[in-house]
């Protein structure tokens, strides 16, 4: 009897929707919240465990399950789920995906289920009414020492600003969410809740690296790097020496920094589409020389070639990978004069 109920819930999996996780769409999930019905990964299982009151979770393939509960799973299931707690989702907020960091899977866990944010509007956070101040902690750029500064989110002005001090009249910076890109980087800022934020200044990226302590950052993110990573380039002329730099792939920007935290980029490459002179290549041209890592890769542009190397095939390959989605992808109109600034740029 217990091999049958086991049977059937596994016979869910096989039901449109079922076959992702409910929360952040990782493939052939083995666990189920049988109070919530729905079907997740190992990963965000273990964010539903945090909130037993909710949310209470078993395997699919080794648990023992009741027949009340193979019924209720057979009853609901991930798309309605996600009619249920997803119908007022804001336009600006962000779905996690599995590649995402633990943090940002878990406020959308607790936004949909525990707060129910997206049922009942009037329970959003107070981004949702397109104003929202704060205090960061903000990394120097110069020392590197994380300071207090406070941040203030405004949809009608469609600004981010932070001041350095807090009856300040003045920010310290303004940055236009339109030019604006922000995610979650634990790992190279050092905090469970680091955020990276780059923006442009002067017609330059610059990054800014903050956290807050409880996780409840700005909430208004974009989109994630497409790649990020040490490789080698050389120069302009190609007769200098290899230097190993961090770059960072942001839609068509490709920018390079001596070190990962720096807050202002040695320099960006726009990459366009393969219809405006666009192409990446692999490997090098025969007579280069002066890299260490063996394994090339050759951005064709209008204007000249850029040379770069990585360490690793697998490097090599997923590097390859995100310049030829962008480089496959037709320009929007928008995009032009974005190329056109690169074409002028001294």
């Amino acid at each position: 009897m217990a091999k049958e109920r086991r049977r059937a819930v596994l016979e869910l999996l096989q039901r449109p929707g079922n076959a992702r996780c409910a929360d952040c769409g990782a493939p052939d999930p083995d666990w189920a919240s049988y109070t919530l019905g729905v079907f997740i990964c190992l990963s965000c299982s273990g964010i539903h465990r945090n909130i037993p009151q909710v949310s209470k979770v078993k395997s699919v393939r080794l648990d023992a399950w009741e027949e009340a509960q193979v019924e209720f799973m057979a009853s609901h299931g991930n798309d309605a789920a996600r009619d249920a707690y997803e119908s007022k989702v804001p336009p600006f907020y962000y779905r996690p995906t599995s590649s995402d960091c633990q943090l940002l899977r878990e406020q959308w866990i607790r936004a949909k289920y525990e707060r129910l944010e997206f049922t009942h509007p009037e329970k959003q956070e107070p981004y949702s009414a397109g104003y929202r101040e704060g205090s960061l902690w903000k990394r120097g750029r110069d020392n590197g020492q994380f300071l207090s500064r406070k941040f203030v989110l405004t949809e009608r002005e469609g600004s981010l600003k932070y001041f350095n001090r807090n009856d300040a009249k003045e920010p310290k910076a303004v940055m236009k969410i339109e030019h604006l890109n922000a995610t979650f980087q634990p790992a190279k800022i050092g905090h469970p809740h680091g955020l990276q934020i780059t923006y442009l200044k002067d017609n330059s990226t610059r990054n800014i690296f903050v956290y807050h302590e409880d996780g409840k950052l700005v909430p208004k993110l974009s989109r994630n790097y497409l790649k990020e990573g040490y490789m080698e380039k050389t120069g302009p002329k190609q007769t200098e020496g290899f230097r190993k730099r961090w770059f960072t792939m942001d839609d068509r920007r490709l920018m390079y920094f001596k070190d990962p935290l720096d807050a202002f980029a040695r320099g960006e490459v726009f990459i366009g589409s393969r219809e405006s002179g666009y192409t990446v290549l692999d490997g090098l041209p025969p007579s280069t020389q002066g890299h260490h890592w063996p394994h090339g890769i050759t951005i064709v542009t209008p204007e000249r070639r850029f040379l770069l190397a990585c360490e690793t095939e697998s490097e090599q390959r997923a590097w390859m990978e995100a310049f030829r989605k962008v480089v496959d992808r037709p320009m929007l109109p928008q995009e032009y004069a974005v190329e056109a600034h690169f074409k002028h740029k001294p």
